[in-house]
């Protein structure tokens, strides 16, 4: 059972890729040359021959095309660039995770500011941050309250995060969406570079020369 179940991985596999060769089984096909060249309609055993003569692949890339469109390449280079193109888009995707941090109506100051260290840093990390208050017995008819200590916090993270989703109640538990900002925390640079700041910093000058000149005999 466990060959059968290998060997259908295998057939799939082998379905999503393109024929090759002589896997490409009908009478006639359009066919485009190494450097992708019109080449017209020719009979298949023709294209098959002018690859093997260019030391490449006949790979059928419109399955559907009447007749199939047929490419002369080099398929094993194709697939490598591929499969390459696919690793640098994955790497260059950006991956997004949620992280959680949760807060209690009565959280004390100290355990206050550490759970906040801890949403900035998720933040920071380029994580989404979902800030929970939880809620126990007569604590519910506080909600209001806390509904404004979220946005609080939401405001105190307004330099690196940017409030996505409202404060919303589920069930015992209200909580709210932060995004992390592009770019972060901006940085506070000096731009004012007028000629007024550059003369008030700059030590005072004396405008004026007296030049003395000597008495012509």
């Amino acid at each position: 059972m466990g060959f059968r179940r290998s060997r259908g991985r295998e057939d799939n596999e082998r379905s999503r890729e393109p024929r090759v060769n002589h896997r490409i089984r009908v009478p006639e096909v359009r066919l485009v040359g190494l450097e992708a060249e019109q080449l017209g309609i020719v009979p298949v055993e023709e294209a098959m021959r002018l690859a093997q003569e260019a030391g490449v692949d006949l790979v059928e890339v419109a399955p559907t095309a009447r007749p199939p469109v047929c490419r002369i390449m080099d398929y094993g280079k194709f697939k490598y660039l591929q499969k390459k193109r696919a690793q640098e888009a994955k790497r260059s995707s950006t991956h997004i995770e949620v992280k959680e941090v949760k807060f209690r109506p009565k959280t004390e100051r100290h355990d206050f500011e550490t759970k906040m260290n801890r949403a900035r840093r998720f933040l920071g990390d380029n994580n989404r941050v979902k800030v929970t208050i939880m809620f126990r017995g007569r604590e519910m008819a506080y909600t209001d309250a806390q509904r404004k200590r979220l946005l609080e916090i939401s405001q105190q993270l307004s330099d690196i995060a940017i409030l996505d989703v409202h404060p919303k109640m589920e069930g015992r538990t209200m909580s709210m969406m932060l995004n992390p900002k592009k770019g972060g925390a901006a940085k506070e640079k000096n731009t004012d570079k007028s000629p007024e700041k550059a003369r008030a910093a700059a030590p005072e000058q004396n405008k004026t020369q007296v030049t003395h000149k000597g008495r012509q005999s």
